[in-house]
C-alpha cells in the first residue's frame, strides 16, 4: 500500500490495491456486482464500506487479484485459470449481448478507456471497460460471442521534483481477447504461456485470435500492467474525466434562456409601472359613489381575491413541500459550486439531497401551517401530518415497487433492508420530527392578515373568453419555464442515464435561478389578466400555472427514451419512466410553489396599493 494515503503519496515498489465496482450497462439500466460472473476472485473478498448515495447508486466496491507495484511494469501476469459450465457461460453471454462494463478504481479514480475520436482529432474517455463483444471469425457468418481476458493497464503518476514520491494521476485500460495457450501442466501463476511472454518478446496488442464465451472451456485472465509519468498534477486529475466539450451549448442554452427571462421581465415591467400605475391612480382618485359602482377590472374583486380556495389543505401542504424541495436544491447546489460535491465523492451529491431534505422538514412545517392559519384553520397537527407524509409517502412507495422489480432481476442496484431502514429511520427519526416543529413554530406566528376584506357572499365569476379558460392558461404557462431548463435537461438526463459525469453545476444553478425568475414572472402575468377579466380564483390556478412544466418534463423524458437509449428490457423501461414519474412530480411541486409564492406577492401588493371604500 502507499507510505502515505491520505495524502495519496507512493514510492517506488508500494503496492497498488485495484477495487473493482459494479457492472453496468446503459441498456439495461441493472447494475450487478462484478463477482457475479466468473472472473477471478481473492483469496477473501471484502466490500469497502460505502455511504448513502452509493448504495442507493447501486456501487458496490470490493477488492480484486489485482496487486501492482508503484513504477513497475509487469507483462503477461496470470491472474487465474477458470473453467466456465453451461450456467456461467450463459451468464456471459448475456452481459455481453447487452454491453455491459467492468468498472474498477485505483486510488479513487475510476478505470477508463481512452478512444480517439476521428471528427474532433481528440481522445475521449469512456468510464470501464466492456465485458466482450460479439463477432465473427474471419471467413464465417455465424455470430460468436467473445470475452475480454487480456487487460492492458496504463497508470499515470505525477512525480515529485525533488523526490521519489509519486502521485497517481490516471488510470487507463485497453482490453482485448486472446485465446490463450501455455506449456505443459498448469501450474497457477508460475505457467509459462505461449501467446503471451515478454522473455520470447511475445506480447498482447490485438485480439486477432480472442477467447470465445463456450461451456466447458477454461478462460485464462491475464493482465499488462505499465506506468507512465504525467505533468497533471494531482489537484488536476480529475480535469481528464470532467472535460467539458460542449461548453458552446451550455452558454447557448444560458442566454436562450435570458431572452425568455428578458421578454417576460418586460411584460411584468410593464404590468407594474405602467398598467398597475395608472389603475392604482385612477381607482385612487374615484370619490362619487357612481364612479365606484362604474369600476371594472381586478379592482372588482377586492371583496373575493382573499377567499379561501376548494381543498386549501392540500394547496398548504403542496407549498410545504415545495418549499422542502427548494431549500434542497438550493443548499445543495451552493455546495456543489463550490466544490464540496466533487465527483470524486462518491455518492456525495445524492447523499447530501437526502440529508438536506430531511432537514428541510421544518420550513416545510412552518411554510404549511402558515398558510393554514391563513385560512381559518384550525387543525394543525392535522396538516402537519399530512406535510410529513404526503410527497414522501409516494415518493417511497413508488421506490418500494421498483426497488422490488430491480430485486426481481438478481441486480445489485436493489437497495438492501438495511439501507431501507435507515431511509425510514431518517423520514421518521429526523424528517417527521422537524415538520411538527416547524408546524408548531408557525402556528404560533399570528395569522397572515390580508389587505382588503373578504365578502360574505362569493360574487359570481363573468364568462370567460376562450384565451382565458383555466386548462388553456396552466397548459400555455408551463412552457416557458420547461424551455428555460430544457437544454440542461438534456445533459442531466444524460449524466444520469447514460453513466457519464456531471460537474457543471455553475451552468445549473444560473439555469435554476433563471427558471425560479421564469416560474414567477409567468405565473404574475397570466394572474394579472386573470384578475383583470374578473376571475378571483387565483390559488390553484396559480400553482398549477407554472407547475405544469412538470409535464413537459415527463413528455420530454419520453422523447429521451425513444431517440437517445437503447433499452429493450420491460423492467428497465419501467425503472426509466417510475424514477422520471417521480423526478417530474418533485418538479411540479418545486415550480408549483414558486408561481403560487411569486403571485401571492404580487396580489398582496396590487390590493394594499390601492383605497378601498
Amino acid at each position: 500500500m502507499c507510505s502515505n494515503l491520505y495524502l495519496h503519496i507512493c514510492l517506488q515498489k508500494d503496492q497498488l490495491l485495484v477495487k473493482v465496482n459494479k457492472l453496468t450497462s446503459t441498456k439495461t439500466q441493472l447494475p450487478y456486482s462484478y463477482y457475479s460472473l466468473p472472473f477471478c476472485k481473492p483469496n477473501t473478498i471484502v466490500d469497502s464500506a460505502e455511504n448513502l448515495g452509493e448504495v442507493l447508486r447501486g456501487d458496490r466496491i470490493e477488492n480484486s487479484p489485482y496487486v501492482f507495484e508503484m513504477r513497475e511494469p509487469k507483462m503477461c501476469q496470470i491472474v487465474c485459470k477458470v473453467p466456465v459450465d453451461d450456467k456461467q457461460a450463459k451468464e456471459l453471454k448475456g452481459k455481453i449481448e447487452d454491453e455491459y462494463r467492468v468498472n474498477m478504481i485505483l486510488d479513487n479514480l475510476p478505470l477508463v478507456v481512452p478512444i480517439t475520436r476521428q471528427d474532433r482529432d481528440a481522445v475521449v474517455y469512456q468510464g470501464g471497460y466492456h465485458v466482450g463483444v460479439k463477432g465473427q471469425y474471419a471467413g464465417s457468418k455465424d455470430e460468436k460471442v467473445f470475452i475480454h481476458n487480456h487487460l492492458t493497464f496504463l497508470v499515470k503518476y505525477h512525480k515529485d521534483e525533488t523526490t521519489e514520491l509519486s502521485r497517481i494521476v490516471g488510470f487507463e485500460v485497453k482490453p482485448f481477447s486472446i485465446n490463450h495457450q501455455f506449456e505443459g501442466q498448469w501450474n497457477d501463476k508460475n505457467t509459462r504461456l505461449i501467446t503471451c511472454d515478454p522473455h520470447a518478446s511475445k506480447l498482447v496488442t490485438n485480439s486477432d485470435t480472442p477467447q470465445e464465451v463456450e461451456a466447458g472451456k477454461e478462460i485464462i485472465f491475464t493482465y499488462d500492467v505499465g506506468f507512465e509519468e504525467s505533468d497533471v498534477k494531482w489537484a488536476s486529475r480529475w480535469d481528464t474525466y470532467l472535460l467539458m466539450t460542449d461548453d458552446q451549448i451550455h452558454w447557448f442554452s444560458i442566454v436562450n434562456s435570458l431572452m425568455i427571462v428578458l421578454f417576460l421581465s418586460g411584460m411584468v415591467a410593464m404590468i407594474m409601472l405602467r398598467t398597475l400605475y395608472r389603475d392604482i391612480s385612477r381607482y385612487n382618485q374615484l370619490e362619487t359613489e357612481e364612479e365606484a359602482q362604474e369600476e371594472t377590472g381586478w379592482k372588482l374583486v377586492h371583496g373575493d381575491v382573499f377567499r379561501a380556495p376548494a381543498n386549501s389543505d392540500l394547496l398548504c401542504v403542496c407549498v410545504g413541500t415545495g418549499v422542502q424541495f427548494f431549500g434542497m436544491l438550493l443548499v445543495t447546489m451552493i455546495f456543489a459550486v463550490l466544490g464540496f460535491l466533487s465527483p470524486s465523492n462518491r455518492g456525495g451529491l445524492m447523499t447530501a439531497m437526502l440529508l438536506t431534505w430531511v432537514l428541510m422538514g421544518l420550513f416545510a412545517g412552518y411554510a404549511s401551517s402558515r398558510f393554514y392559519k391563513m385560512f381559518k384553520g384550525s387543525e394543525w397537527k392535522s396538516i402537519t401530518l399530512r406535510t410529513a407524509f404526503l410527497f414522501p409517502g409516494i415518493a417511497f412507495g413508488i421506490f418500494f415497487i421498483l426497488n422490488a422489480l430491480i430485486w426481481g432481476e438478481k441486480s445489485s442496484g436493489a437497495v438492501p433492508f438495511t439501507t431501507m431502514f435507515a431511509l425510514v429511520l431518517l423520514w421518521f427519526g429526523i424528517s417527521v420530527p422537524l415538520v411538527f416543529v416547524g408546524s408548531y413554530l408557525g402556528f404560533k406566528q399570528p395569522a397572515i392578515e390580508a389587505p382588503v376584506k373578504t365578502n360574505k357572499i362569493p360574487r359570481q365569476v363573468p364568462e370567460q373568453a376562450w384565451y382565458m379558460n383555466p386548462a388553456f392558461t396552466v397548459l400555455i404557462g408551463g412552457i416557458l419555464p420547461f424551455g428555460a431548463v430544457f437544454i440542461e435537461l438534456f445533459f442531466i438526463l444524460t449524466s444520469i442515464w447514460l453513466h457519464q459525469f456531471y460537474y457543471i453545476f455553475g451552468f445549473l444553478f444560473l439555469v435554476f435561478i433563471i427558471l425560479i425568475i421564469t416560474c414567477a414572472e409567468i405565473t404574475i402575468v397570466l394572474c394579472y389578466f386573470q384578475l383583470c377579466s374578473e376571475d378571483y380564483n387565483w390559488w390553484w390556478r396559480s400553482y398549477l400555472t407554472s407547475g405544469s412544466s412538470a409535464i413537459y418534463l415527463f413528455l420530454y423524458a419520453g422523447f429521451y427514451f425513444f431517440t437517445k437509449l437503447q433499452i429493450t428490457k420491460l423492467v428497465s423501461g419501467m425503472l426509466y419512466f417510475g424514477y422520471m414519474l417521480l423526478a417530474s412530480f418533485a418538479f411540479f411541486v418545486l415550480t408549483g410553489t414558486i408561481g403560487f409564492c411569486a403571485c401571492f406577492w404580487f396580489t398582496r401588493l396590487i390590493y394594499s396599493s390601492v383605497k378601498i371604500d
